[in-house]
């Protein structure tokens, strides 16, 4: 690719399971940016790619950060994006010892651990629910009775929901903790997010979403999404988002205020953040801040005219450029991540031209081909598909997006 913007070059870091890489591919070839990708598998053309890939270790937090200076050496950088959960740390770490911007690596970390995350914000005056580590090696029973409830009992450091379980007696406690476990060790977890659960009290109310960009600890917030259906357990698989909300707008306010102070305890500066929140009659909570953009293909659903994509805005910050105003484009739009309704091998999908003539709809994906094994929450963390749709309000983006989903019939073998 052309370096127009004279900026040099742009690494990102994409796991090889990340559905990302090709919308901030193309925002990289929109901006006209000079760009590679750190991955976490050799690529097969990566000796002959003069560079534009590079392979680094991801679950070595110290050892993909070296790689990647080592890498500078041979090609300077100009910015390090880590696109997901799993790379964002490492970004850091590169772009601090590289002097490019950076959130803090601790800071960072700290997103990245549940524990660590309710720990640095539990002095902090937001409200927040109790909270405790409890080692996975513990008896469960044990833990079960010295328990409070509701409790929502999560893995560390996955991500998508996988592991994410509500309890409202003991018995359901040991029964989350046990299957919890298991998640742990199937996941390959290491260090302190393999030995430990984090357990919180559960925190009832409405969930939102905020899509926001951090410059210089300045918070702008470019979408604040609305979840319309109930995410009250035992699990909590997403599916529909929708923006602008339609919650009141002194409510609003109050969301992007919970979330500028939030992240400011947690010392982010830089970057794109993802927050999801709870509100009830005592406030908003904060549930989880990420440094990183929305993931999946929701971004999908933002648009934002002559400024771009949600990741034309995101390239544009870490290279230094200017970023100009955002405003979405249209009235209203949102995505549903297509539930996972059993678990299996899929075996065909039907339906999928008539859910894309519904009115309002904008786009039908199916993410996993026909022939692979399904696998719902609390054990998967892969979308099965997802659906986009515009409209004039949120009340017919949704309907939009309820029609698509009905017109849509999977055949899934047992297994």
């Amino acid at each position: 690719m052309s370096n127009d913007t004279g900026t040099g070059r742009l690494l990102l870091l994409v796991p090889t399971t990340s559905y990302r890489i090709g919308a901030f591919l193309d925002a990289a070839d929109r901006l006209g940016v000079d760009v590679a990708v750190g991955s976490n598998q050799r690529q097969v053309l990566e000796q002959y790619s003069e560079g534009r890939t590079v392979t680094l270790d991801f679950g070595d937090v110290e050892r993909g950060a070296a790689q990647i200076e080592l890498y500078s050496r041979d090609f300077p950088l100009a910015a390090i994006v880590g696109v997901d959960d799993e790379t964002t740390l490492i970004a850091a770490m590169a772009s601090k010892t590289l002097g490019l911007p950076h959130n803090a690596p601790e800071s960072v970390a700290a997103t990245g651990n549940k524990h660590s995350f309710r720990t640095r914000l539990a002095n902090s005056g937001l409200p927040a629910p109790r909270f405790t580590l409890v080692p996975v090696g513990d008896d469960p029973d044990r833990a079960a009775r010295d328990s409070f409830y509701p409790a929502v009992l999560k893995p560390l450091a996955l991500s998508a929901s996988r592991g994410v379980i509500r309890a409202d007696n003991p018995a359901q406690f040991a029964s989350a903790f046990r299957r919890i476990a298991a998640i742990l060790e199937d996941a390959g977890s290491r260090g302190d997010a393999a030995r430990h659960i984090l357990v919180e009290e559960y925190v009832p109310g409405t969930e939102v979403a905020l899509e926001g960009l951090l410059d210089d600890g300045h918070l702008t917030v470019l979408a604040l999404f609305d979840k319309p259906d109930p995410l009250e357990g035992p699990y909590f698989e997403e599916t529909i988002y929708l923006t602008p909300s339609r919650l009141p707008a002194d409510v609003q306010a109050a969301v992007a205020a919970t979330v500028t102070h939030a992240v400011a305890v947690l010392g982010l500066r830089e970057g794109p953040i993802h927050a999801e929140l709870r509100i009830n009659d005592k406030g908003v909570w904060i549930i989880e801040v990420a440094a990183r953009s929305i993931g999946g293909l929701c971004s999908g659903a933002l648009h934002f005219g002559p400024a771009g994509r949600l990741e034309d805005l995101i390239l544009q910050h870490a290279l230094g450029l200017s970023v100009p105003s955002v405003e979405p484009d249209r009235p209203a739009t949102g995505v549903m991540m297509i539930p996972t309704p059993a678990a299996g091998v899929l075996c065909k999908v039907a339906g999928i031209e008539a859910a894309g003539a519904v009115a309002g709809i904008d786009d039908v994906t199916i993410s996993i081909a026909t022939g692979e094994t399904l696998v719902p929450v609390p054990e998967g963390n892969r979308y099965l598909g997802f659906v986009f749709a515009s409209g004039e309000t949120p009340a017919s983006v949704e309907t939009a997006l309820r029609a698509a989903h009905d017109e849509l019939e999977f055949t899934i073998k047992p297994g």
